[in-house]
């Protein structure tokens, strides 16, 4: 593994080589007793923002992550297909119609000239595809989170970024649509700046969806700032926070966030929640926490996952390495494709006019194999209707069960009825879904792929 640093990483060691002099200045010049306290929190304050900056050039170095636009060897064939949450890309050639290539049995359940309109645009289709995706990382320097010292949510909170990724991308078709792209060299008015706001890093009813506000949500769950999040917890923190954020802004009335208990989706209870008192169907933001395995990921469920990832409800998956979450979005042969939430970056101020949108798009893709993620994850869906939510159920109920004949181990299950106990304590839920598996060496899978696009 080769590490390169690049001004910015240079610019970053003086930074904090200035602010750590500064800081021993201060602890060693004489204070009269009068500016004794004024002192202390400035000290504070400045001990803060140094460790703050080590960690975030720790964490960047450690995850070859040393700028946005990085360029890292190219990894990936032209030749097999790229998946990404629905839809197909390849080299443009004639179709081979005796393809079994892993996961393109979806093709059964979409028509062929959807697939077909998507092979057309190749690679460079999947290219403006990926850096389409909302990347939401770990920030550094935003405001003090409620009841704790952090100013940064990095070496903890990568779970939590993980979720917004995945809720971003439920947001963007929603308002947006699937086939929507960003261009970087256009700035349109449009949902794009939206969506980011309301995950901006500050406590402001005009980011229900902030790291701030989960934060918060989650210290009714017996969590606090700097706290490790599994992602049933996240899933549960998401569910709060749309109806939260319902009761402020109406662009949530037509949202709703169901999550799956004990890996059963209960479709009267889905029913009720989108439709309420009234016939109108909110659209639905369907998330599932699952366990694929003990310690380890099960791979009898592999090509279950990837299928998953090649129909169009499916939004991605929250998991990763053991303590290390990823947001995958797609698959090609036996790696996942994923959007990873390590590097730390400056906190943007979303609300102001004209603020830059190039932090929250990658232009790199990472690859992990399969066998190497955590059992423990959360699938994620959206269906705009009813129909959409029918058509999802008759979809998935064939592609959750191993093909290796285990019938009676899918990885869930939809009931038609309502749960047994709908208002059971998230707590119960909490110790399965958090056990991690402890990771000898954060360095040992690394070997997580990644590939260039320019």
């Amino acid at each position: 593994m080769v590490t390169s640093f690049n001004s910015d990483n240079a610019m970053e060691a003086q930074v904090v080589s200035r602010e750590r002099s500064f800081f021993h200045s201060r602890l060693n010049s004489p204070s009269s007793s009068s500016e004794c306290n004024v002192q202390d929190v400035n000290t504070s304050d400045v001990e803060g923002k140094v460790k703050n900056r080590f960690l975030s050039i720790w964490n960047n170095m450690k995850y070859e992550l040393n700028s946005v636009g990085m360029k890292l060897k190219p990894n990936f064939s032209k030749e097999s297909p790229v998946w990404l949450l629905g839809m197909c890309y390849r080299k443009i050639e004639p179709p081979n119609p005796n393809s079994t290539e892993l996961g393109t049995d979806v093709a059964a359940f979409q028509s062929q000239s959807e697939l077909a309109n998507n092979e057309d645009e190749g690679l460079e289709g999947f290219r403006k595809d990926f850096i389409s995706k909302l990347w939401l990382t770990y920030r550094r320097e935003f405001p003090i989170l409620n009841g704790s010292t952090y100013s940064s949510d990095c070496g903890w909170g990568c779970m939590i970024r993980s979720g917004q990724m995945l809720i971003a991308q439920a947001l963007v078709i929603h308002f947006l649509g699937r086939d929507w792209r960003w261009n970087p060299d256009k700035r349109e008015l449009n949902y794009h700046q939206k969506i980011i706001k309301w995950f901006g890093d500050k406590p402001s009813i005009n980011s229900p969806l902030s790291l701030h506000s989960l934060v918060r949500i989650g210290e009714g769950l017996g969590k606090k700032a700097g706290d490790w999040y599994g992602p049933g917890l996240v899933a549960h923190l998401f569910k709060k926070a749309f109806e939260d954020a319902a009761k402020e802004n109406s662009e949530f009335d037509h949202l709703t966030v169901c999550v799956a208990q004990n890996c059963t989706v209960y479709i009267r209870d889905v029913f009720v929640e989108c439709m309420g008192k009234s016939n109108n169907w909110k659209s639905l933001i369907l998330l599932i926490p699952v366990r694929l395995g003990t310690e380890k990921f099960n791979t009898i469920y592999a090509p279950c996952l990837t299928t998953l990832l090649s129909i169009k409800e499916c939004i991605g998956i929250i998991g990763g390495r053991p303590k290390h979450s990823l947001y995958f979005v797609g698959y090609q042969d036996d790696k996942l494709i994923h959007l990873d939430p390590h590097y730390c970056q400056e906190v943007v101020d979303v609300w102001a006019e004209d603020f830059p949108l190039t932090t929250f798009h990658c232009r790199s893709p990472r690859k992990l194999p399969i066998n190497k993620i955590d059992p423990s994850c959360c699938i994620g869906f959206y269906c705009a209707t009813k129909q959409d939510f029918l058509n999802l159920i008759e979809t998935v109920q064939p592609i959750v069960v191993p093909p290796s004949g285990a019938n009676d181990y899918p990885m869930f299950t939809f009931c038609d009825g309502f749960s047994c106990d709908a208002e059971s304590d998230v707590k119960d839920f909490l110790p399965s879904e958090c056990e991690y598996q402890n990771n000898t060496s954060d360095l040992e899978d690394i070997e997580s792929e990644a590939f260039e696009l320019v």
